[in-house]
């Protein structure tokens, strides 16, 4: 992320824009091989302290957004009844089947997911998927409905505060830089769209750009990065319960 930012920054490189479903598919092939990703780094600190928030042993739970299932061990672990796993890039799910062979996984192409019945999960995650969502109250009016009353919801992403900064999802594709279509949803008005259903948040967490991180930005001689996002939120984490 760091070294395509400052290609961004430094415009040494075009940026070509694609919807998710297209971006991921591509991305796939080396999603799973990416050391020094500051944001898969310090998703992977942030999740797992929310997760140890909630008891998902026998329980049904939904990953939207699982892509290759980074966050599938962590939770099998914890023994859920049944995990499964939406995302809208069919290569992403074949590398997590690759990964799970027995693991349940449905291919979405809006955010209604009208083929779910009503009150089917105890638990929804969703890690760095919602700034993907244009119409995050039709997508959460869907996640409501597939609750249970008594249910918890998980959601990590890009920081809001970042990506109005000019921050960007990127990836290298033989030798073009490619983004991922991001939109601005300010955390407040995720806790409101889900207060609405009832959600009250238990934990939200963010993590900056600052001294803990300066080496990401150091490795990739980006320095001018990382001033220009210095003291920018660059994550955040949200655990919401109802009943």
């Amino acid at each position: 992320m760091i070294q395509t930012l400052k290609k961004i920054f430094t415009k040494t490189a075009p940026l070509n824009e694609k919807g998710s479903a297209e971006a991921y598919d591509i991305w796939a092939e080396n999603y799973d091989v990416q050391p020094g990703n500051l944001m898969l780094d310090l998703d992977a600190i942030i999740f797992p302290e929310l997760l140890d928030s909630i008891h998902i042993a026998n329980k049904q739970v939904a990953d939207i957004g699982c892509g290759t299932g980074r966050h599938w061990a962590g939770i099998l672990h914890k023994k859920p009844q049944c995990l499964t796993g939406f995302d809208v890039s069919p290569g992403m799910l074949n590398r997590l089947k690759h990964k799970f062979p027995q693991a349940h996984t449905c291919c979405i192409t809006d955010n209604l997911f009208l083929a779910v019945p009503d009150g089917m999960f105890d638990v929804i995650v969703s890690t760095l998927t919602v700034a993907h969502i244009e119409n995050i109250k039709e997508a959460f009016h869907a996640w409501n409905r597939m609750l249970k009353w008594n249910a918890d919801i998980i959601i990590t992403d890009f920081h809001p505060d970042a990506l109005a900064l000019g921050g960007k999802r990127t990836f290298e594709h033989n030798n073009e830089l490619i983004a991922v279509e991001n939109f601005v949803h300010q955390v407040d008005d995720i806790e409101s769209v889900l207060g609405a259903y009832g959600f009250k948040v238990v934990k939200r967490l963010e993590r900056v750009v600052d001294e803990q991180v300066k080496y990401y930005y150091e490795a990739k001689n980006a320095m001018h990065v990382y001033h220009k996002f210095k003291n920018c939120a660059i994550i955040y984490g949200l655990h919401l319960r109802r009943g």
